[in-house]
Parts: C-alpha cells; sequence; structure tokens
C-alpha cells in the first residue's frame, strides 16, 4: 500500500511516505514556515520513492489539536492533494499519533500525552494498547496542566512537549503512576501511518471534502494585546 501522511500541528513538520519499497519521512522543527515548507518537501519525498501522487493509494493527514495555523495547513494540503488526485484520506489526531510515536519508541503501552497547548494550557488525552489496537482511557481536551484527569494504576508512560514545559505540575499529579517521562517525543507522520494502514485496508477513509480539523479549543485567534505580548495559540 502506498501512503503519504502530513503532520504538521506542533513545531515540526512531518511527512511520512509509504511505498512497496519502503519508507522515506522528513521531520524538522519549521515553526511557521511549514505553509512554505510541506509542498516542496512532500514533492522531494515522491521525487526519492520515485512515484508519483496519482500513484497513491491514499493520504492520511493530522487533525490536531494543535497549533490552529498548523492544523490547517496540514488538512488544507490534504484536502487539496487528495482532490486532485482523486484519493481518499484518513485524518489521524496528533494525541494518538503521539501514542503510537511514543511505543515505537519505547514499547509503551499506556501513555498520557500532554502537548504544550500554549497559554498556560495542555492537550491531554490517554491511551492503553489492547488486543493490538489503542483504546482511549480519557479523550482529547485542553485544560489546565493543574486540571489534568485523575488516573488509576501506575506504570504509564508520559509523553508530549506538555510534559516539559509543565514538568512540576503534571509530575505532582502523576505522583507513583508515572514510570517514564519523554517530552520530546511528539507526532510524527510515520507513527501515522502504521495507525492509518488497517483503517484503509477495511475501507474506513473519507472523501477529500471530509477532511476536518480537531478543535477542543473555542478560541482560533488572539487580541492584539495578546498577540504582542508574543502569545500563540
Amino acid at each position: 500500500m502506498k501512503l503519504l501522511a502530513l503532520e504538521s500541528s506542533t513545531e515540526t513538520l512531518s511527512l511520512a511516505l509509504q511505498t512497496e519499497a519502503g519508507m522515506l519521512a522528513f521531520d524538522e522543527v519549521t515553526g511557521p514556515a511549514a505553509s512554505q515548507r510541506i509542498l516542496p518537501e512532500i514533492q522531494r519525498l515522491l521525487t526519492g520513492a520515485g512515484v508519483k501522487l496519482v500513484d497513491l493509494d491514499g493520504l492520511v493527514y493530522g487533525t490536531g489539536p494543535g497549533a490552529f495555523t498548523g492544523v490547517r495547513v496540514a488538512v488544507g494540503v490534504a484536502q487539496g492533494l487528495a482532490f486532485g488526485a482523486g484519493l481518499p484520506v484518513v485524518g489521524i489526531s496528533s494525541v494518538l499519533a503521539v501514542a503510537e510515536t511514543a511505543r515505537g519508541a519505547t514499547n509503551a503501552e499506556k501513555v498520557i500525552v500532554c502537548l504544550d497547548a500554549r497559554m498556560g494550557e495542555v492537550y491531554h488525552a490517554v491511551f492503553v494498547r489492547q488486543a493490538d489496537a489503542w483504546h482511549e482511557v480519557s479523550p482529547p481536551v485542553v485544560c489546565k496542566p493543574q486540571d489534568v484527569p485523575m488516573l488509576e494504576g501506575d506504570g504509564w508512560l508520559g509523553a508530549g512537549s506538555g510534559w516539559a514545559v509543565f514538568a512540576d505540575l503534571l509530575a505532582a499529579t502523576y505522583a507513583g503512576k508515572v514510570q517514564q517521562i519523554r517530552p520530546d517525543i511528539l507526532p510524527q507522520a510515520s507513527a501515522m501511518l502504521r495507525l492509518a494502514q488497517p483503517l484503509f485496508a477495511a475501507g474506513d477513509t473519507q472523501a477529500a471534502q471530509e477532511a476536518a480539523p480537531l478543535y477542543i479549543r473555542n478560541r482560533v485567534a488572539l487580541t492584539a494585546a495578546e498577540r504582542a505580548q508574543g502569545q500563540t495559540l
């Protein structure tokens, strides 16, 4: 199966192309430049694999939650490319992608995802791996780090940038429950490919025009004063 995955909900632009010959990936901290970099880097991956967009079986896009502009970049590019090439799409949330990225890096099967949501908040979700699939223990929410949901049991892995930004608050809340903390783990397109493959195989896809972001924060813009202070969404 030939699939292309796009993820830009964080400061890192992550792309991955899977073909019969193997996988090519691009992961780089681009920040706001993701909107200018994404199409040239996609073309570079396609050229490197010797395939054209129309040769693919589908596109995988990151739905968020995450930076408003970054999420729109991945969704919009996926929509445009898929519509033009007549390809189906599958959306994967950034928090689930973090859990799968963590599993690939550490073999973790119990993951507390906390991504820095700016404005003193985190995107939080909890997943457990059972029967070769991720199960959502706590759904994605945006909240203050001191208000994250409590959990039962121990042996959890804490993954995502929020564990660095709010290390003390999260460590206090989950004291005795978290076995390892990996704030460096972010959603990777290669992990999204693994999550999307069984969905494509089952025909559980969307038409290009149905691609949509996952918004769990009501605010999508800052005031002039907040922008002047350097705040971001």
